[in-house]
């Protein structure tokens, strides 16, 4: 994963509890994902506008 090991992970994970706290973590996780999944929508639905335009 990116060079990382477990060590490296484990401090930003901890890092980040430290930063937002264990009560926000699920909420950042779930709007990380939903963002991801709208850029990769993005991302294919301007291939296929690409396709339908030539």
């Amino acid at each position: 994963m990116f060079g990382l090991g477990f060590q490296e992970v484990l401090v930003i994970l901890l890092v980040a509890v430290l930063i937002f706290g264990a009560g926000r973590l699920p909420e950042i996780g779930k709007a990380l994902g939903k963002a991801i999944r709208e850029f990769k929508k993005a991302v294919d639905g301007s291939t296929e506008t690409k396709e339908e335009k030539k």
